[in-house]
This record gives C-alpha cells, sequence and structure tokens, in this order.
C-alpha cells in the first residue's frame, strides 16, 4: 500500500531524526552501513538522506574514510535555542558562581524520559576535573540531578518514570534496586539535596539540588561534580550547602516563592 504524500513526507522527517539521534547515540562516526543497520533501513534511503543532511551541513561527511557525523549547523541551532532558553539563560550566572564557590565543574539538567539531559554546564578551571557533557544523557537513578527531579514526582508520575527505568548497574555502588531508590528519594525529599556518590562512574562524586518554576514545581537541577579524592565528607557538606543557596536563588529568579521547608533547610545549615 502506497503512502499519501503527506505520510510520505512525514516518514521522511521521522528517519531523518532517526539518523540524526543515531549519529549523535553511536558517534563520534559512522557508515551508512552502521547507520543502516542500527535503523533497519535501506542504504540507499541513509545514503539519501545523509546527502540531504549534508548539504545544509546539519551532517558532515569525512573525505578520507566517508563516514558521517553531526554537523557545524547542528551546534548553531542548538545556540539559537539554548539563548531563547529563559531556563538556560538564567541558570549561566548560577553555575559560573558554582565553579567560583566549589572549584568544580557545573551542571543544569532536565529529566526526559526517565534520563537526565544536560542543558548547559560550566567547567572546573582545575586540570583533574569533570568534562562538561551538554546534551548528554544519563539515567537518572545514577545521577544527582535525576533523583532531585524524581524525588518531586507524585505517585502515578514517579510509577511512570521508573517503569522508563532499567536501573542498569554502572558501579558497584549504583542502586539497583526500586526499593532501595524509593527510599533514596524519600531522603532527598528530606535533605533537600541528592549525592550520586561513584554510582555512574567509580571515583566521580556529585551533588545536586532541585530547581523550581513559578508553580514549586522541580523543573530542572543544578549540580557540582568532581573527583571522590577531592570530595571528603567535610567539603561534601559545604558544597551540598552551596548548591542547595544557588538552586534556591535561581527558583527564586524563575519565581519560585520559598516554602517554610525551603526556609528550613536553610536554618538546618544546608542552605
Amino acid at each position: 500500500m502506497s503512502l499519501s504524500p503527506a505520510s510520505y513526507r512525514v516518514q521522511v522527517l521521522d528517519r531523518t531524526c532517526d539518523i540524526l539521534e543515531c549519529l549523535a547515540s553511536n558517534g563520534p562516526e559512522l557508515g551508512v552501513s552502521e547507520i543502516s543497520l542500527d535503523l533497519g533501513l535501506s542504504k540507499t534511503t541513509v545514503h539519501r538522506l545523509l546527502s540531504a543532511l549534508a548539504k545544509r551541513e546539519f551532517v558532515r561527511r569525512a573525505p578520507a574514510s566517508g563516514r558521517y557525523r553531526l554537523g557545524i549547523k547542528l551546534v548553531e541551532l542548538g545556540q539559537r535555542a539554548g539563548d531563547a532558553d529563559s531556563l538556560v539563560v538564567s541558570a549561566g550566572s548560577y553555575l559560573t558562581r558554582l565553579v567560583a564557590e566549589t572549584g568544580e565543574t557545573a551542571h543544569l539538567g532536565v529529566l526526559l524520559d526517565g534520563q537526565v539531559v544536560s542543558l548547559c554546564a560550566v567547567e572546573s578551571p582545575k586540570t583533574l576535573r569533570k568534562p562538561a557533557t551538554v546534551g548528554r544523557r544519563t539515567p537518572a537513578h545514577s545521577s544527582s540531578l535525576g533523583k532531585c527531579m524524581l524525588a518531586d514526582l507524585t505517585s502515578a508520575e514517579l510509577t511512570a518514570a521508573l517503569a522508563q527505568l532499567s536501573l542498569e548497574r554502572f558501579t558497584p555502588r549504583t542502586i539497583v534496586s526500586y526499593e532501595v531508590l524509593s527510599r533514596e528519594l524519600r531522603k532527598v525529599r528530606q535533605q533537600g539535596f541528592a549525592v550520586d556518590d561513584e554510582e555512574f562512574e567509580q571515583g566521580l562524586t556529585c551533588i545536586g539540588a532541585p530547581v523550581r518554576d513559578a508553580s514549586g514545581r522541580v523543573i530542572a537541577a543544578l549540580s557540582v561534580a568532581g573527583p571522590k579524592s577531592r570530595l571528603g565528607s567535610q567539603v561534601m557538606e559545604q558544597h551540598a550547602a552551596t548548591v542547595v543557596r544557588l538552586a534556591l536563588g535561581l527558583s527564586k529568579e524563575l519565581g519560585c516563592r520559598p516554602t517554610e521547608d525551603l526556609a528550613e533547610l536553610r536554618v538546618r545549615g544546608v542552605g
């Protein structure tokens, strides 16, 4: 059965997006055969769509290998999207302050389909540091950013989010039990921040705090990330207070008015 012109155009758009996402997930460079195999599309279709994308600079073909990678046009569009996004624009100064006050790399992330998407970051000036990973997706259960956002979900929302999580193990410290994760999220709600203690990558520690909008809902999270060797218990406590304080500041800028619970966190020395 042939497709209508409108359905065909939608199918082409879907396949084009699939190719871009395949390059983003499996790159940095892939050949036509690899993309074809991954997406279950014919090599002819993949080659035709890649050629069209290359003409518009959405992908780039390496002359020597003939393989493809994401192009400069996506960087340009991403920058424009970031500039237009009030959350990203507002977060910039807070990320810079986080780095200045903690010396560690700072991140802003949002929750999407059970994963944390890094929207923007400012790298630590130190030689040994966590590099910025803008655009990267991280499973929420193994991320301080993710746990901050999961902790704010209603029971129904959390159930739906957990259904999308496989609780994959990345290190010996990764939480792989739904019961343990539920206890961890209760702790996050009580203390106002979350910790990734070598749960995604050995030797890496992250501290995150929620960012709220005018309605009081958590829409994102801020974090700092650095080597475990620099983040002992006393330093962790200090950094947690800093992250919570600046996340509260960003929340206020977005229109949130602190509740009594948030005020109590500051009284206890966390904010």
